[in-house]
């Protein structure tokens, strides 16, 4: 009986990790058609983005249930809690990564019935490719238990804001050159926004795998890019 019992314990904190690796996958791939379906103008694509995301929500409200479930029945204590915990975080960051794609590809059809503003729909397309890596390496090492992995994500937070920042002022002088453009440029704004904030949860998700596999947070500030130093590498972060 006893053994059946720890069986069927591992079982369950088994399943939950395979469900947030399930919600993962989705959530990235929420990310990347929505850069694509601003790519491409794709409006079938881009409405397929939106309405996909009620089924992360979906996930989200599950694995926090089931979380809560195993946290009251079966009372984990040290690796096993921190586990549970990071499940019940990561798909928090999941769901919130899947909301931002949904506002991408919504502003996306919106610009599907401009005219096109191909530069800088293409600087927004490699901001994109650029957090959609991240966000898939920083899964992988979920899925891997990577220590090693997560904490290069985390070490290269500055990449996502330094490609903001630049886009940020290229918008501006299309604005300043064109106010015709406005309106457009203004949409790309918060897209680009929506992509620095989905590299922040990315941070996230590596910050708490570091937690669940040692047991220890994170020391410093995340690195954060200057521009008057744009060739410094960040240093890796160390533990207590």
């Amino acid at each position: 009986m006893t053994q059946h019992t720890v069986k069927a314990y591992g079982d369950e904190l088994d399943q939950l990790t395979a469900e947030v690796a399930r919600m993962g996958g989705l959530a990235e791939a929420q990310v990347a058609d929505a850069i694509e379906s601003v790519a491409r103008r794709d409006v079938a694509l881009g409405r397929s983005v939106v309405e996909r995301d009620a089924r992360l929500d979906s996930m989200h409200r599950e694995i926090e249930k089931k979380a809560i479930r195993l946290i009251a029945l079966r009372q984990p204590v040290a690796s096993d809690l921190r586990r549970t915990l990071a499940a019940m975080k990561l798909a928090v960051d999941l769901e919130r990564t899947g909301d931002l794609g949904k506002n991408i590809a919504k502003r996306g059809l919106i610009l599907a019935e401009s005219e096109p503003m191909q530069p800088l729909t293409r600087s927004i397309e490699r901001m994109g490719k650029l957090v959609s890596m991240r966000l898939r390496d920083v899964l992988d090492a979920y899925a891997a238990g990577e220590l090693d992995r997560a904490v290069a994500v985390w070490s290269t937070d500055d990449e996502v804001d330094e490609h903001y920042n630049s886009l940020f002022r290229e918008l501006l002088t299309y604005m300043m050159g064109d106010p015709r453009t406005i309106g457009a440029c203004t949409h790309l704004l918060f897209m680009a926004k929506n992509l620095e904030r989905i590299g922040d949860h990315a941070t996230n998700i590596a910050e708490t795998i570091h937690y669940e596999i040692t047991g220890e947070e994170f020391l410093g500030e995340r690195p954060r890019w200057n521009p008057d130093d744009a060739e410094a590498s960040p240093e890796p972060p160390t533990t207590a």
